[in-house]
């Protein structure tokens, strides 16, 4: 036995190799990190080693604790296992081992060991490990996606673009996904290791990891702190005394970090592009294509009943806008994942919904998906999961209603084109926007649209006879594109298409509110009799001055503008309701210069204080995949009105190819300021 010693003499894992062969290099070259369905070759370096006297066997231990064990096959056997075959002989073997398609991902050991031919183990060597990942270029997995260049943007690109504001003010912010940074994958499967089904049952959670399914499922749940150690805690109004606010995030990376560092404690704070930005970097990371949505005028349908009801008082203010009431939010985020759905009839594979924001609880916790989005399109409501209240998001009516002081409704406006405007998510080819929402409905008023409805088990002919017939009067607002800081005008107008001058009661409320709807309170409000000619309009101008919206105005910018008109005789009173989104100043950001990995380089960024006060505790914020990790540039001293405002930073890029460098600028006065620099990096 004793010349048996020391059989193996070395193990390489050729993980630079394999890491290439797999596209996981960006992610580490040292560490081997693999795709399931291709297979990956490692060498043993032998001394004696003499068939047939000697036989290799290999053993794969899954888990934290190893609860998973698989033995290798020696060749291929039959069904989906995983089994491996050598070449070479005497001092040198190449083994090329084989995993199957739906191949649990994780973390796992293997162990080779040399048997002699009575079954007696003459030497072993454990300790090496791999991870293993979902591979969308793999025909067989069910996250195939056969498209290089879709691969290229919602697997492998690590910058993105989410877009907020209004269905028709839309903005645009760079977000760093950052999925091949330092030791995100290694928090991707802590994660997945402080679910509440993986903290129960470790091993019947790790054995359900190879269906994407599930693993997106946990995901949604995890990323908000809602109920498990979730990653982020949600919190929509200002202040944020003891965390971040949720506009001063430009990536996930941060976030990731410093719930991992922390112990798995939420971090403080999210909103709905925090989350869905979050968990796009955990599933590209995982190997499953995903990309961000944002939906514009997104319902929030609490009672199922597929209308948002708005109850105003007589003085058009919000009556209980408690976070349980129905509610309209300009933008909502959420992300899509590409899978097989093996779980579902046919025809629900592609794209699937996943929403990370904690709304509703879907089936005991705060997780919503996957959806698929052909089944909210077909009004298949029926489907797993949570397709009632993603089609609502999409879908639903909005009905305002005055309470009068008796307590009688009256129904003053309804509204159903408005919900799930202009879907959009960053183009696979460029930074422009690609509009998605005909993926989630029919066009607006065709016949097919209708039949969904019907399908879905909306109000199918009732809902006609809910409409409010136009009366002979007809209600405007007109506005521009205000900068935050100046004055401006909004302009109501009242237009008679009837034969006879008419005698009106206007009134025109302007209020802060936030993206999500949550009443800020009251900036202007303006009640007067107007006398309209017969054919003629009459105009009402609103002048809107900082120094009075600045009171009231949310970290959003966002004015709503409601109007109301009443007439006596057999006019019904009748509203219409604008959003005014202030936009900000632009922030410059440049990197002149060539980039080269590991070389210094100056960023510079400058913008000019629009407002007519003084900005105090100015700080930038920078960061960049593959450039450098989130820097703060506190600035000393205020920012007087109108003065230009100029810092630098030197750094040094750790990887080759195109990179974003995003900036955000935050003061007491002036937050959300974004701004971005593409870097072309090149080998040294």
């Amino acid at each position: 036995m004793d010349h048996d010693k020391g059989l193996i003499a070395d193990v390489d894992l050729r993980s630079r190799e394999n890491n290439l062969a797999h596209r996981t290099r960006e992610i580490d070259r040292e560490r081997l990190i693999v795709r399931r369905g291709q297979p990956f070759s490692i060498t043993l370096q032998c001394s004696d080693f003499l068939p047939p006297k000697h036989h290799l066997a290999l053993v794969l231990h899954l888990g934290k604790r190893d609860e998973v064990v698989i033995k290798l096959l020696k060749e291929r056997g039959t069904g989906d296992m995983w089994w491996f075959n050598q070449q070479g002989v005497q001092d040198e073997i190449l083994l090329t081992l084989h995993s199957p398609s739906d191949a649990v991902i994780g973390h796992y050991h293997l162990t080779v060991l040399i048997m002699s031919l009575d079954g007696r183990v003459l030497e072993k060597r454990e300790n090496m490990t791999f991870h293993l990942l979902f591979n969308p270029w793999c025909k067989d997995d069910a996250v195939y996606l056969p498209d290089e260049s879709l691969l290229q943007e919602y697997v492998m690109n690590e910058d993105g673009v989410i877009y907020l504001g209004t269905w028709d003010y839309i903005r645009t912010i760079p977000w760093n996904f950052g999925q091949f940074e330092d030791y995100v994958m290694d928090i991707c499967f802590e994660i997945l290791d402080n679910s509440k089904d993986a903290l129960k049952n470790l091993e019947m959670d790790t054995e359900r990891r190879s269906d994407p399914v599930y693993v997106t499922r946990m995901i949604t749940a995890m990323v908000n702190s809602n109920g498990d150690r979730g990653v982020l805690t949600g919190r929509w109004n200002d202040p944020y005394p003891d965390g971040v606010a949720p506009y001063r995030w430009t990536g996930s990376v941060p976030i990731l970090e410093q719930w991992s560092r922390a112990g798995a404690r939420p971090v403080k704070y999210g909103q709905c592009w925090v989350f869905a930005g979050v968990a796009c970097t955990v599933l590209r990371c995982l190997g499953i294509p995903t990309r961000l949505i944002t939906n514009f005028s997104s319902a929030h349908d609490v009672d199922g009943n597929l209308s948002v009801d708005f109850l105003l008082n007589e003085r058009l203010e919000p009556l209980h806008s408690t976070y349980k009431s129905d509610s309209s939010w300009n933008f909502h985020c959420w992300v899509e994942s590409w899978m097989r759905r093996d779980d579902l009839l046919k025809g629900n594979d592609g794209w699937q919904v996943l929403d990370p924001t904690p709304q509703e609880l879907s089936e005991g916790e705060f997780c919503c998906g996957p959806c698929p989005v052909v089944a909210i399109k077909e009004g298949n409501l029926g489907v797993k999961y949570d397709a009632p209240f993603v089609f609502a998001e999409v879908n639903a009516d909005i009905i305002h209603w005055v309470v009068h002081q008796d307590g009688q409704r009256q129904k003053i406006r309804v509204d159903q084109s408005t919900v799930g405007r202009n879907i959009s998510t960053k183009s696979v080819y460029s930074n422009h926007r690609e509009d998605v929402t005909l993926h989630y409905k029919y066009p607006e008023g065709s016949k097919m649209e209708r039949e969904v409805y019907q399908r879905a088990g909306r109000r199918g002919t009732e809902a006609v006879n809910d409409r409010l017939e136009p009366g002979k009067l007809q209600l405007t607002i007109k506005h521009t594109k205000p900068v935050f800081g100046t004055d401006f005008d909004v302009i109501v107008e009242v237009k008679n298409e009837g034969g006879m001058d008419t005698h009106a009661q206007l009134t025109i409320l302007a209020a802060a509110v936030t993206y999500n709807s949550l009443h800020r309170g009251e900036c202007q409000k303006k009640s007067i009799s107007v006398m309209v000619p017969a054919h003629k309009v009459h105009k009402e101008v609103l002048r809107l001055r900082y120094d009075e919206y600045v009171r009231c105005v949310s970290e959003h910018h966002l004015i709503r503008v409601k109007a109301f008109l009443e007439a006596p005789g057999n006019n019904e009173p009748i509203m219409t309701v604008a959003n005014v989104p202030l936009s900000m100043p632009e922030l410059l950001v440049q990197v002149p210069g060539k980039a080269v990995v590991h070389r210094p380089l100056t960023a510079y960024m400058s913008f000019t204080n629009p407002l007519p006060v003084p900005l105090k505790g100015g700080v930038f914020t920078i960061e960049g995949a593959g450039l450098l990790s989130a820097t703060e540039i506190h600035m000393n001293g205020d920012i007087a009105p109108g003065q230009r405002v100029s810092v630098k930073l030197s750094f040094s890029p750790v990887r080759t190819g195109v990179r974003k460098l995003l900036v955000d600028f935050d003061s007491d006065r002036l937050n959300d300021m974004k701004g971005v620099a593409t870097v072309i990096v090149r080998k040294r």
